[in-house]
């Protein structure tokens, strides 16, 4: 059990620590700000004000502490189905999530939006938004959780025990 606990953590540490070192450090700390990595990867600073994808944007005081409580709300719910989770699969990918949205909740609380930096890209298309590893491990989990769902059947093939025929 404490095994889920541990992976949320370290998902939450290596996240702000990412954080950090990219906004401290490499200098990434304004809008505008760009440090190319590698040619299909840069370091860019995006201030994320909204929920995935942008939506819901926070661009006042009230709808900040709005959407802090609302994903506080929905950290506790995967909190505790994680707590009740039994497959350590599930749990594992639960624990990706909770770690993740716990990282965005801080930054929200700290600065009023979450510190999104890793811009992958070929050229100039960009598969993604830019992002932060809060947000990979959350869609990772999602993605695990899904997946399970939809294609992993647990247990024995069939699912139903044969039924026994009366003597007759």
């Amino acid at each position: 059990m404490a095994w889920g606990w541990r992976i949320a953590g370290l998902v939450f540490l290596v996240d702000q620590l990412t954080k950090w070192l990219v906004t401290g450090p490499l200098g990434v700390d304004r809008i505008g700000a760009v440090k190319p990595l590698i040619p299909i990867f840069d370091l860019r600073f995006v201030p994320n004000v909204g929920v995935s994808l942008g939506l819901l944007p926070a661009d006042s005081t009230w709808m900040r502490w709005a959407l802090v409580l609302l994903t506080g709300v929905i950290a506790l719910g995967v909190a505790i189905w994680m707590r009740r989770e039994a497959n350590p699969r599930d749990k594992a990918a639960l624990a990706l999530v909770l770690g993740g949205a716990l990282g965005n909740i801080l930054d929200r609380i700290r600065f009023g939006y979450v510190v999104d930096f890793a811009d992958l890209h070929f050229g100039e298309w960009r598969p993604f938004l830019v992002f932060n590893v809060a947000d990979a491990a959350i869609t990772i989990g999602v993605v695990i959780l899904l997946l399970r769902a939809l294609f992993v059947r647990e247990g024995k093939p069939g699912g139903a025990a044969p039924v026994e025929k009366p003597n007759a």
